[in-house]
Protein backbone atom coordinates (compact mmCIF):
# COMPACT_ATOMS: atom_id res chain seq x y z
CA UNK A 1 0.00 0.00 0.00
CA UNK A 2 1.29 3.34 -0.71
CA UNK A 3 2.07 5.66 1.94
CA UNK A 4 0.06 9.22 2.47
CA UNK A 5 2.99 12.52 2.34
CA UNK A 6 1.92 16.16 3.33
CA UNK A 7 4.22 18.67 1.92
CA UNK A 8 3.86 22.63 2.53
CA UNK A 9 3.73 25.02 0.03
CA UNK A 10 7.55 26.51 0.81
CA UNK A 11 9.10 22.47 -0.22
CA UNK A 12 7.02 22.51 -3.40
CA UNK A 13 7.99 25.95 -4.52
CA UNK A 14 11.61 24.41 -4.15
CA UNK A 15 10.40 21.78 -6.83
CA UNK A 16 10.18 24.25 -9.23
CA UNK A 17 12.38 27.23 -8.43
CA UNK A 18 15.78 27.12 -6.92
CA UNK A 19 15.86 27.97 -3.36
CA UNK A 20 18.22 26.47 -0.54
CA UNK A 21 17.57 23.25 0.23
CA UNK A 22 15.89 22.72 -3.42
CA UNK A 23 17.69 19.11 -3.51
CA UNK A 24 16.25 17.90 -0.71
CA UNK A 25 12.70 18.79 -1.79
CA UNK A 26 13.80 17.62 -5.20
CA UNK A 27 14.21 13.85 -3.54
CA UNK A 28 10.85 14.05 -1.33
CA UNK A 29 9.12 14.60 -5.22
CA UNK A 30 11.17 12.17 -7.06
CA UNK A 31 9.93 9.76 -4.25
CA UNK A 32 6.15 10.66 -4.41
CA UNK A 33 6.68 10.33 -8.58
CA UNK A 34 8.34 6.95 -8.11
CA UNK A 35 5.04 5.95 -6.18
CA UNK A 36 6.41 5.40 -2.52
CA UNK A 37 3.67 8.10 -1.45
CA UNK A 38 0.27 9.64 -2.46
CA UNK A 39 0.27 13.62 -1.98
CA UNK A 40 -2.23 14.74 0.32
CA UNK A 41 -2.69 18.67 0.56
CA UNK A 42 -5.24 20.93 1.95
CA UNK A 43 -6.92 22.89 -0.54
CA UNK A 44 -5.34 25.77 0.51
CA UNK A 45 -2.37 24.92 -1.21
CA UNK A 46 -3.06 26.59 -4.44
CA UNK A 47 -3.90 30.00 -3.08
CA UNK A 48 -0.64 29.22 -0.83
CA UNK A 49 1.50 28.44 -4.14
CA UNK A 50 -0.12 31.09 -5.97
CA UNK A 51 0.75 33.78 -3.66
CA UNK A 52 4.48 32.65 -3.37
CA UNK A 53 4.95 32.81 -7.36
CA UNK A 54 3.29 36.03 -7.23
CA UNK A 55 5.69 37.27 -4.32
CA UNK A 56 8.89 36.10 -6.17
CA UNK A 57 7.54 37.51 -9.42
CA UNK A 58 6.70 40.64 -7.52
CA UNK A 59 9.54 41.46 -5.56
CA UNK A 60 12.37 38.61 -6.47
CA UNK A 61 12.46 39.56 -10.28
CA UNK A 62 10.96 35.64 -11.08
CA UNK A 63 10.48 35.81 -15.29
CA UNK A 64 7.31 35.27 -16.45
CA UNK A 65 8.54 32.45 -18.34
CA UNK A 66 10.12 30.75 -15.00
CA UNK A 67 6.96 31.59 -13.35
CA UNK A 68 4.79 30.24 -15.82
CA UNK A 69 7.25 26.98 -16.43
CA UNK A 70 6.44 26.56 -12.15
CA UNK A 71 3.08 26.94 -12.96
CA UNK A 72 2.30 24.23 -15.34
CA UNK A 73 4.38 21.37 -13.23
CA UNK A 74 2.42 22.43 -9.90
CA UNK A 75 -0.88 21.91 -12.40
CA UNK A 76 0.05 18.21 -12.56
CA UNK A 77 1.00 17.17 -9.65
CA UNK A 78 -2.04 14.88 -8.46
CA UNK A 79 -3.01 16.18 -5.13
CA UNK A 80 -5.51 14.36 -2.99
CA UNK A 81 -7.03 17.30 -1.80
CA UNK A 82 -8.88 17.48 1.15
CA UNK A 83 -11.43 20.68 1.96
CA UNK A 84 -10.41 23.39 4.32
CA UNK A 85 -14.06 22.66 5.38
CA UNK A 86 -13.40 19.33 7.08
CA UNK A 87 -9.97 20.19 8.81
CA UNK A 88 -11.38 23.90 10.53
CA UNK A 89 -12.29 22.80 13.98
CA UNK A 90 -9.00 20.70 14.57
CA UNK A 91 -6.95 23.72 12.84
CA UNK A 92 -8.49 26.33 14.92
CA UNK A 93 -7.77 24.10 17.91
CA UNK A 94 -4.36 23.99 16.83
CA UNK A 95 -3.59 27.09 15.77
CA UNK A 96 -4.46 28.66 19.42
CA UNK A 97 -2.69 26.29 21.50
CA UNK A 98 0.20 26.51 19.30
CA UNK A 99 0.40 29.67 18.46
CA UNK A 100 0.38 29.09 14.72
CA UNK A 101 -1.34 30.09 12.14
CA UNK A 102 -4.59 28.81 10.64
CA UNK A 103 -2.70 28.26 7.26
CA UNK A 104 0.36 26.48 8.80
CA UNK A 105 -2.13 24.65 11.13
CA UNK A 106 -4.66 22.87 8.19
CA UNK A 107 -1.72 21.15 6.96
CA UNK A 108 -0.53 19.82 10.65
CA UNK A 109 -4.64 19.01 11.11
CA UNK A 110 -4.46 16.88 8.04
CA UNK A 111 -1.67 15.28 9.25
CA UNK A 112 -3.31 14.17 12.49
CA UNK A 113 -6.44 13.13 10.49
CA UNK A 114 -4.76 11.01 7.80
CA UNK A 115 -1.59 9.86 10.28
CA UNK A 116 0.68 11.07 7.77
CA UNK A 117 4.47 12.78 7.62
CA UNK A 118 3.97 15.94 7.06
CA UNK A 119 7.21 17.66 5.72
CA UNK A 120 7.98 21.70 6.09
CA UNK A 121 10.60 23.70 5.04
CA UNK A 122 9.45 26.05 8.00
CA UNK A 123 11.73 25.46 10.80
CA UNK A 124 9.43 28.36 13.10
CA UNK A 125 6.69 25.95 12.39
CA UNK A 126 8.79 22.67 13.22
CA UNK A 127 10.66 23.97 16.33
CA UNK A 128 6.98 25.52 17.82
CA UNK A 129 5.17 21.50 16.92
CA UNK A 130 8.00 19.06 17.18
CA UNK A 131 7.67 17.82 20.62
CA UNK A 132 4.27 17.19 20.20
CA UNK A 133 3.76 16.25 16.41
CA UNK A 134 5.96 13.09 15.87
CA UNK A 135 4.80 13.00 12.20
CA UNK A 136 6.32 16.45 11.31
CA UNK A 137 9.86 16.66 9.64
CA UNK A 138 11.39 19.25 8.94
CA UNK A 139 12.80 19.27 4.71
CA UNK A 140 16.41 19.45 6.12
CA UNK A 141 16.04 16.54 7.87
CA UNK A 142 14.42 14.29 5.29
CA UNK A 143 15.77 11.01 4.60
CA UNK A 144 13.45 9.63 2.71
Amino acid sequence: MTKNLIVDSGVIVKWVIEEHDTDLAVEVYQSFQAGEFRMLAPDLVFAEFGNILWKKRTFESLSDEDANAAIKIFREIPFVITPSQSLFDSAMSLSIKHRRTFYDSLYLALSMKEDSRFITADKRLYNAVNATFPNIVLLSDWQG
